[in-house]
């Protein structure tokens, strides 16, 4: 059980470190010491954001620590001699319900997030809800992959989750 435990804190941890900034996430960037470059800013479609003295800057399916170095090798030298640069995450970017739920819609990600949290936040299942063979569309390597759940698996921004009707 222990072992278990430790599994899931490991790769939620893991994907934390390794989550790739897209369209929707809200971010703020800040750089101590710096004032003036604090931004708070929404990912849009494009997938560019602008920041003081740096160019725009392509952040989709950057982590948060590769826009970090981004920035921070922008800025050093020619603006700062040591710019000590934090991004993090304001707002992950939504997940998707639809089906035999009773609040069907996109909703905020939110860290730690699982099946049955998700069903719970789409305001539980419909009495003609199917309380198996659930699925969810998750983007994988830039491809759209079906995957059987569970009310224990992990749920992660723009996944879209389908609850189908049942038929007894």
């Amino acid at each position: 059980m222990r072992f278990l435990l430790l599994l899931m804190l490991f790769c939620s941890f893991a994907y934390a470190n390794d989550y790739k900034l897209g369209s929707g996430d809200k971010i703020q960037i800040a750089v101590y010491g710096e004032d003036d470059l604090t931004a708070h800013l929404k990912i849009d479609k494009s997938g560019y954001i602008s920041f003081p003295f740096l160019d725009d800057i392509q952040v989709i399916n950057l982590s948060v620590k590769e826009l970090e170095k981004v920035i921070h090798d922008g800025l050093l030298g020619d603006y700062l001699i040591s710019p000590q640069v934090t991004v993090s995450i304001t707002q992950y970017r939504p997940f998707f319900i639809h089906g035999q739920v009773n609040r069907p819609g996109g909703y905020p990600y939110q860290d730690d997030l699982t099946f049955d949290k998700a069903i719970a936040i789409a305001g539980g299942l419909s009495t003609r809800a199917s309380k198996s063979g659930w699925i969810i569309t998750r983007k994988i390597k830039g491809k759209n992959t079906e995957i059987e759940a569970n009310v224990s698996t992990q749920i992660f921004p723009d996944d879209i989750i389908k609850i189908e009707q049942s038929f007894f």
